[in-house]
Order: C-alpha cells, then structure tokens, then sequence
C-alpha cells in the first residue's frame, strides 16, 4: 500500500504539479481512503521521499555492526547504502530530483534528511573518536564530508539523466574523504605554562603545570617538562 500511494502520489505531481495535487486526489488515484494516506505518510512531501525512512534504518544497522577498526571506512561504506537505494530505480530517482529543484518546500525537506542522514553518521562517529573536544569535532566534520562527497557524485549522475554507473563518482569522491580523515591523528604535544608562585614569591616557589592530550606518550611530556624546567 506504502508503494501504491507513493506511485500515485508521484504520478500526479508530475502531471499536476505538486502545489495542485491535493492529498485527495492522490488517494483517489491510488483507490483508498484519507486514512490509509496517513497512516504511511504525514504530509505530501512525505511520499515524495518514501524510501528514505527504511534506508537510515539499514545504515543504523549497518553501523551498529560495523568493525571498529575503520570508523571512516565504515561510514563511507554505510553512505553507499544511500547511493544503492537511488541506483535501484533510476528513472524515479531522477525525477524526483528534478522535481526537487523546482519546487522549495522539497527542496527544504530533502536538506532535513540529508541531515538526518548526516547525523547519524556522526553519531557512530563519536562514539569511536570520543564525546566533546577533538573527538566531537573530528565526528562532526567527517560525516559533513562522506555526505558532500556522496551527494556530489550522486548529483552529477542525477543530472546526467541516470546516465552511466552511479557508483564511479561516488567511489572517487569517499575514496577522497578516506584519504584526508582516515589518517591517524598524533597526539599534541604537552603545553607547559606557569601558573602562580608561592606565597613567599621568588622563583624558587614557581609551579609549571604541564597540559597534554589524553594519550600523549610519557617520553613527550617528560620531555616538555625537562624544556620548561631547564628554561627557567
């Protein structure tokens, strides 16, 4: 039924226009009732994008059961999983993209589930790369990159027609991403600064407080204490 009312919504938005198909016309093309619409899809725009729902469900799953060995590998591998649910229909999918383009309000839900999809990739992200500071930020703009290279790629095969294998210029662009973010970070290195004298004053009371990124080896602190020592 989800596929029947999605048929036919598409059907009249392309024959109507979206803004004059009405939720009652769409249900009077698919021969069912007002209830049977919104039980599958909150609003017009909802059947525009039908399968989308089911696909962060598959990525969810996918990244729940990913290695953790090759977190960016494994997000871009799981934003092939969007490109494989266009590629299956070509001929929907390149309508739809038309029809994005000329109508705003799609074109503004489109953005909230690339979001969602963008989202979700940065969620398995921290968890591997840690909540807050460094960790939060690497996450956050890792999955910016795997959805705009995906999207980039898919985008040129949409406006080429669906012409030619999708996954090429998808594959260049994660390839890209993998290159530039799946590379081990270093740890920085220790920062000492001082902080307060003793009460008496002089130097001989002066604290130096080291601050080193978690996992830092000791060598390099050691050394970085040696230098602040040996300077004052």
């Amino acid at each position: 039924m989800r596929e029947v009312l999605a048929q036919a919504a598409f059907q009249l938005f392309l024959e109507r226009g979206f803004e004059r198909t009405t939720v009652d016309d769409i249900v009077a093309r698919a021969g069912v009732g007002r209830r049977s619409f919104f039980r599958y899809f909150p609003s017009k725009e909802d059947a525009v994008f039908p399968d989308h729902e089911r696909c962060l469900a598959e990525m969810t799953e996918f990244l729940a059961a990913a290695d953790d060995g090759d977190p960016v590998g494994a997000v871009c591998d799981a934003a092939r999983i969007v490109l494989r649910m266009y590629a299956a229909n070509p001929e929907f999918s390149v309508q739809r993209y038309r029809l994005t383009r000329e109508v705003p309000g799609l074109r503004t839900y489109e953005l909230s589930v690339v979001r969602r999809y963008e989202q979700t990739l940065a969620g398995h992200l921290r968890g591997r790369f840690g909540e807050g500071g460094d960790g939060e930020l690497r996450a956050e703009v890792t999955a910016a990159s795997v959805v705009a290279a995906h999207n980039n790629g898919l985008r040129l095969w949409l406006r080429s027609g669906g012409a030619g294998d999708p996954e090429a210029a998808v594959d260049h662009a994660l390839a890209l991403v993998r290159e530039v973010w799946g590379r081990s970070v270093a740890p920085a290195p220790a920062v000492p600064f001082p902080v307060s004298h003793s009460e008496g004053g002089g130097a001989d009371g002066e604290v130096i407080v080291m601050v080193a990124r978690k996992g830092a080896p000791m060598w390099r602190v050691v050394q970085q204490i040696e230098a602040a020592v040996g300077e004052n």
